[in-house]
């Protein structure tokens, strides 16, 4: 089995894209550090100043993040272990078959069970079903590859 990668959150973005978003980024700190000094005598007084710095700094350092590439979310199967990234700020999980217990396989999402009684649950979203449906197919070859035992549930409201 060669190494499948998916993304689990927009489109790659291209090159133009990435250096504008560290464009922006860096436009970002520099007006929350403009604010921080023009306003340094008023900062004790006035709250939202602060709260202006700080958001600006917060959006600037995403914009960065995600400009240099850091914020992709993916999962990426190999036929001996499954590299998870699904959130954009912690690092990548991974998670070798040899370590699974379980999978249990929902419409919308996938839990992983662990031999050490760690769950990993990885939610699909609505917006990109046909990626999703790929995702699923190719759990189902990794788990037959493995010999991890898949359940696949249906969700009742």
């Amino acid at each position: 089995m060669e190494k499948k990668y998916f993304s689990l959150g927009s489109v790659e973005n291209s090159r133009l894209v990435r250096i504008i978003q560290i464009i922006f980024g860096v436009i970002c700190f520099a007006v929350a550090i403009f604010w921080l000094i023009f306003n340094a005598r008023s900062l004790k007084a006035d709250g939202t100043l602060w709260i202006t710095i700080i958001f600006l700094s917060g959006f600037g350092f995403y914009q960065i993040w995600s400009g240099l590439g850091f914020a992709t979310r993916f999962i990426e199967i190999n036929s001996d272990k499954i590299r998870l990234k699904k959130n954009i700020i912690l690092p990548v999980l991974d998670i070798p078959a040899v370590d699974i217990q379980k999978i249990e396989l929902f419409p919308f999402n996938l839990i992983f069970y662990l031999k050490t009684k760690k769950r990993i649950l990885l939610r699909f979203g609505t917006t990109y079903h046909d990626t999703n449906e790929k995702i699923k197919d190719e759990i189902l070859i990794f788990s037959e590859l493995n010999s991890i035992n898949l359940e696949l549930k249906e969700e009742k409201i």
